[in-house]
């Protein structure tokens, strides 16, 4: 299926790439890879992970820190990435 970016979503992702990068560019490097794999993932089974917390979002967790919510609709559209001590956003 079809996986698409949302701009806020890859405003988040290059956001905590940064932050990390300027404490471990290892740790950093190894978050982006997850990222990757847990988007190829996602492409082969989307309804594959849990509902989300908003009304007709999915999540799926890429390691024990960080949660992408997305959403199903004929296309998968990542909608934001959440670190799991985040406040959740209450829309989407």
């Amino acid at each position: 299926m079809p996986l698409e970016w949302s701009n806020q979503a890859l405003d988040d992702l290059a956001d905590i790439i940064d932050y990390i990068e300027q404490h471990n560019s290892n740790a950093s490097a190894a978050l982006q890879r997850k990222v990757g794999a847990a988007t190829q993932r996602l492409s082969s089974i989307p309804f594959g992970y849990r509902s989300g917390r908003v009304p007709g979002t999915r999540e799926m967790v890429v390691n024990s820190n960080y949660l992408l919510v997305y959403r199903v609709n004929g296309r998968i559209k990542i909608l934001t990435l959440v670190h799991t001590r985040q406040q959740y956003p209450r829309t989407s």
